[in-house]
């Protein structure tokens, strides 16, 4: 053991109690373990398996294009989180830094609104599993699940997934950790090994590909349908930074694991997407054909290298699953030590043994296993919960633009954007902006019809026969796509908890401790 980690942790417990807290998470990662789980909440390999479909049918080979784009436009919120991370080193992210930044209020709901998108992402994650996993127990085992879209057989791999990360959330942040350092490497090494292998043995299309439609027909509207599967991606690098009171010197390590998960995730990415893309067999029938990764290394490869392929991936979606209900966690527990949420005394109390909060631990997994009532599959989960998490994103930008506008931030820290700052984060927010209207716009891709804001697709309830909405005389929700009725229910609920309980509560007004510097940026 390093003989300064007693001194760094006491100095890291030191600079907490700044802000009013003390120290009850337990501080064991270093900066790859806080990137590694970063990283894996990206996690390239289950965001394009989700809907790559999707990107491909808008628009063939040159779906490529959206990763680099969407990167580019996540980089620039990225930089904004990197500063905020080593100013405001605590559990939280978003609703964290516009606590400091901004207005009970405003905070307060664009925590809300996290919240929910967080607890979505896990649902739509553990949703995406089955797509890889029910094939390889089909071949390993002989048996014969199904694997169709919203089938039942898919909901019950998906909430047993949720009960095990769970468990696992439960027994601490190290464990987590150690499972999440090796899933990164396995999937880092799993996804680029594939890439080049298809891309050197089972090249049908060339490298040009990613100048190929296929027959799709581009256009800016399906451009901007195409962009939901990088879209669905690339967000959750914050969780660096929401692991700050568990992560050593956290005021430099925290925005270094930010910045490096999307650069990570970018290059990773690339090479995947090309080398998929070079070995699609009929480019044309793909974009037709609703082909997935899987649906292409099946094609290409031999039962048991494919089978292997798909091991790689679900172990990869596992570790993602992982980390983000292991952020989501800590944003749940970041608000409910502040008294922000319905039973906050049980969602903050931290286990003295396990050094986590298990209250939070169990709600979250409840909330994720709520869109399984009425389970429609994984794509429509998808882009809702992408929706929610730039709607948060776009509402913590605007909070920071305000500050840096007033003359934050009034003191250095390790990680600065300087006079950067403010054309970066304006820039961030045209992204963000840009790219919530594209969510919540209606669009299809026009050869499929394949709607990226989807009408839900209803499934039997409980195995009554009939739809949820059926049941109790509401089919007229079938009509309205599934991001505007999920927007609109969280806000709303918000609403009446916060106006009618939340408001009412005692709230001591908060002081930026940054006012007095932190002695380690000038050491």
């Amino acid at each position: 053991m390093d003989r300064r980690e007693p001194v760094h942790s006491d100095r890291d417990s030191a600079d907490l109690a700044r802000f009013g807290y003390k120290q009850e998470l337990k501080r064991t990662l270093g900066v790859f373990s806080s990137f590694a789980v970063a990283f894996s909440y990206i996690s390239p390999s289950t965001g394009i398996f989700t809907l790559y479909f999707l990107a491909l049918g808008a628009l063939g080979g040159v779906m490529w294009w959206s990763w680099p784009i969407v990167i580019g436009g996540q980089f620039l919120i990225a930089l904004n989180w990197a500063e905020l991370s080593s100013h405001y080193p605590i559990a939280g992210s978003v609703y964290q830094w516009t606590k400091y930044l901004s207005g009970r209020t405003y905070a307060w709901f664009t925590g809300w609104i996290y919240l929910f998108a967080g607890v979505i992402t896990v649902a739509a994650v553990v949703a995406t599993l089955p797509l890889a996993l029910i094939p390889v127990l089909n071949s390993v085992f002989n048996v014969h699940l199904n694997n169709t879209l919203g089938s039942s057989d898919q909901r019950v791999v998906a909430l047993i997934t949720l009960v095990i990360i769970t468990v696992l959330n439960i027994y601490g942040v190290r464990l987590v950790a150690l499972i999440n350092n090796a899933g990164v490497v396995f999937e880092i090494l799993g996804m680029v090994i594939f890439a080049v292998f298809l891309a050197a043995l089972h090249n049908h299309q060339g490298v040009g590909v990613i100048f190929k439609t296929g027959g799709a027909k581009i256009t800016p509207s399906t451009f901007l349908v195409g962009m939901f599967m990088s879209l669905f991606v690339v967000y959750g690098f914050d969780t660096a930074s929401t692991l700050a009171e568990e992560t050593r010197d956290p005021r430099r390590e925290a925005p270094k694991a930010v910045l490096a998960s999307i650069t990570g995730a970018f290059i990773i990415g690339a090479f995947f997407l090309w080398g998929t893309l070079m070995a699609i067999p009929d480019l044309k029938k793909a974009v037709t054909g609703l082909f997935g990764p899987q649906t292409i290394i099946e094609s290409q490869l031999n039962s048991a290298l494919a089978t292997t392929y798909l091991v790689v991936v679900a172990a990869a979606i596992f570790i993602c699953c992982l980390a983000i209900m292991t952020s989501t966690i800590r944003l749940c527990f970041g608000m409910a030590r502040d008294d922000q949420l319905p039973v906050s005394r049980v969602l903050a109390k931290v286990n003295p043994r396990w050094h986590t909060p298990v209250g939070s631990c169990i709600a979250i997994g409840l909330l994720s296993a709520i869109p399984f009532i009425q389970f429609g599959g994984a794509t429509i989960i998808a882009v809702s919960a992408t929706a929610m998490i730039y709607l948060s994103y776009l509402l913590g930008n605007v909070a920071v633009l305000r500050a840096r506008l007033k003359g934050w931030p009034r003191v250095s820290a390790p990680f600065k954007l300087g006079r950067w700052g403010k054309l970066v984060n304006f820039l961030g927010i045209a992204w963000g902006a840009g790219m919530l209207v594209n969510f919540f716009w209606p669009a299809s891709t026009g050869s499929l019809r394949v709607y990226a804001n989807p009408r839900p697709n209803q499934t039997d309830f409980l195995g009554t026969g009939k739809p949820l909405v059926d049941l109790f005389g509401l089919d007229w929700l079938n009509k309205i796509p599934i991001i505007w009725t999920v927007t609109a229910f969280i806000v709303i609920v918000g609403l009446i908890y916060y106006f009618v309980f939340q408001r009412n509560k005692p709230f001591t007004p908060v002081v930026p401790p940054e006012e007095v510097p932190d002695v380690r940026v000038s050491a």
